[in-house]
């Protein structure tokens, strides 16, 4: 029961994820950081602490000079937060790899 229910959580992720993606050309930096809190607060509120901290990550440099390649290289690393099986090892990773890749 409880993995039906992540896995419902993630497929709405997912779909998140995809309306940024879709969409990132017309939003300005206001509205990616909401969409970017949104899916911050939901993976908060499942344990999904990879994906929460990228999203965070994502949330604060979209408010930033550079925020399209920020929000990017972001949704980018969003598919193995979203499935990762060690949430808590997987977090520091990602967002080590994140920061590698942005500077």
């Amino acid at each position: 029961m409880a993995d039906d229910r992540l896995s419902i959580v993630r497929a709405r992720i997912g779909e998140r994820i995809a309306d940024i993606e879709a969409r990132m050309p017309r939003l300005d930096s206001q509205a990616i950081s909401s969409r970017m809190n949104a899916i911050r607060a939901l993976a908060a509120e499942h344990g999904l602490a990879a994906l929460e901290g990228l999203a965070d990550y994502g949330a604060h440099h979209a408010m930033m000079p550079g925020c399209v390649q920020a929000t990017r290289a972001c949704l980018d690393q969003m598919g193995a937060a979203l499935t990762s099986k060690d949430q808590a090892r997987d977090r520091e990773s990602i967002l080590a790899a994140l920061s590698v890749r942005l500077h």
